[in-house]
């Protein structure tokens, strides 16, 4: 339907123009041939540049474009710090500590109702008794392991008894177990403010004999025990735990009195024999005195 109607218009256009041209050239004067040949070839240009002209529509933008600027995204940059990490070239090292666990003591069964007393001999103050049937840990020996220091496990009260009256609990003896040596440090109880350790003490060596002398020291009747002498003495090539008590009738101890207790100490032994003195009443013990101990002569004394 459009094509037609394009056409019809078409050729109303070239009518209308051929009328113009043809009146146009009945107005002009005549002229020669060769300027006649012209005017078809100038109709024909016009006509078609006026028909291509006519012919192109007229364009009518019905749209108005809105120009939208894109923004310009500048972003800021922040530069990453550059960290430097220096390892550490001492590894820790955590260590588990290592527990050993501490071996439970011996334990022995009391045999018999007996004392038991300050250290290893009858010769110290009695402590408290024991019934037979208790059980009691074993804490240490005397070196010939005939006498044992006991405590009860709960409490801080330990005392001897002689090997004799207990019975290893598990079975074994005193020289089977791992039982410590105890004689350097027997802990006695201290009773020293109503009276004073011995003065003048001196020791005599004659031959194997050594005699300990000493000053008596007064003591009121319902306190005197006498005295304790702790010596180490050499017999048979080995040095010997001997504790000697000395107590003489209350009449007979007379202050400053000399006092004699005969030892027996041989040569042949590494270390040197010695031995200390206390004075004793029933609370406890002085402080001890050292008795300066004299070595073996092994010059023979000439005969007179």
């Amino acid at each position: 339907m459009t094509k037609p109607v394009q056409s019809l218009k078409s050729c109303q256009v070239c009518a209308v123009a051929a009328l113009l041209v043809l009146t146009v050239v009945s107005c002009l004067p005549a002229a020669d041939p060769a300027s006649a040949s012209l005017v078809p070839q100038t109709v024909e240009v016009t006509g078609t540049v006026t028909a291509s002209v006519t012919d192109i529509p007229s364009a009518t933008s019905s749209s108005t474009s809105t120009f939208t600027p894109t923004p310009t995204f500048s972003p800021t940059v922040t530069p990453t710090p550059t960290i430097s990490l220096t390892p550490s070239l001492t590894p820790t090292i955590t260590r588990t500590p290592s527990i050993t666990p501490t071996p439970l003591p011996p334990r022995v069964t009391i045999l018999d109702h007996i004392a038991c007393w300050f250290g290893p001999s009858d010769n110290y103050l009695y402590k408290y008794g024991l019934n037979a049937t208790v059980w009691m840990n074993v804490i240490g020996r005397n070196q010939e392991g005939t006498w044992l220091l006991l405590n009860d496990g709960g409490h801080d009260n330990p005392c001897w008894i002689k090997t004799d009256y207990g019975k290893f609990i598990g079975g074994g003896d005193v020289f089977s177990h791992n039982i410590p040596v105890v004689d350097q440090d027997i802990i006695l109880p201290t009773a020293y403010t109503l009276y004073r350790p011995p003065t003048g003490v001196q020791a005599i060596r004659k031959g194997n004999k050594v005699t300990v002398a000493w000053n008596g020291v007064w003591m009121t009747e319902d306190d005197y025990e006498g005295y304790l002498i702790e010596a180490w003495l050499c017999q048979n090539g080995q040095l010997i735990f001997t504790p000697k008590k000395f107590k003489l009738p209350l009449s007979q101890n007379i202050e400053g009195v000399t006092q004699y207790l005969p030892l027996t100490d041989e040569p042949g032994c590494q270390q040197p024999s010695h031995a200390r003195i206390y004075t004793v009443e029933k609370h406890g013990y002085t402080l001890f005195v050292n008795i300066p101990w004299p070595p073996y002569d092994a010059t023979p004394t000439p005969s007179p």
